[in-house]
């Protein structure tokens, strides 16, 4: 492991050389160019921002029915539907977890439909359990979350787990490892906290010197 870890850490430092002896190299023309494409693109990004808070993004809202949930997906590119039922304590816990990451990720349009209003709607998409979450890009049905399986299969699941299932169905923008789910995540770093702690004790306590 402290092999596997020094290799990293030369691999990333070797990347930050390259990058600095890269950035080392421009001459004030090609910084020029640089600051203006990212001017560009932080326009482009602002532009793009308005549009979906337009379009409704931004907030987790009910919409009324399937009609209306086919002129949300063709106005925006990722969608994530909630199919639920009013008697159900489960949807209540999703919707709980979709309102807070609706206002985080204002690039995708988070609603939720009453899955007995859509018969046609969940006949189609197959909706047997409840919640079913429905996650839609590009016009197209890309995946499904059913129950609360693929979120560590217990109703006290964090905000991030949910989180990290939207990503790897990309109807998300996320930055973080879409391999390794945060519960699993959190174990590891605890672990490896615990062995650098004991490594620690372990190596000082082997400068000590016993005497009468």
């Amino acid at each position: 492991m402290d092999q596997m870890l020094h290799h990293v850490a030369q691999t990333v430092e070797k990347q930050l050389d390259s990058e600095i002896e890269r950035l080392d190299a421009l001459d004030s023309s090609d910084i020029e160019a640089i600051r203006q494409q990212r001017i560009a693109e932080m326009k482009q990004r602002a532009k793009l921002k308005q549009e979906w808070l337009a379009n409704g993004h931004g907030e987790y809202t009910e919409i009324d029915g399937e009609k209306e949930f086919f002129t949300i997906c063709n106005k925006s590119n990722n969608v994530v539907c909630h199919f639920y039922k009013n008697d159900s304590p489960r949807c209540r816990i999703v919707d709980m977890h979709l309102k807070t990451l609706a206002k985080k990720h204002v690039e995708t349009r988070f609603v939720k439909l009453d899955a007995e209003r859509a018969p046609f709607l969940a006949g189609r998409l197959k909706i047997r359990v409840i919640p079913t979450i429905g996650l839609v890009k590009d016009n197209k049905t890309k995946d499904f979350i059913v129950g609360f399986t693929e979120l560590g299969n217990r109703d006290d699941f964090s905000t991030e787990m949910l989180e990290w299932r939207l990503a790897r169905s990309e109807v998300i923008e996320y930055s973080g490892d879409v391999l390794t789910p945060p519960d699993q995540q959190k174990k590891k770093l605890h672990i490896q906290s615990k062995k650098t702690i004991r490594g620690g004790r372990d190596d000082s306590d082997s400068d000590l010197e016993l005497s009468d």
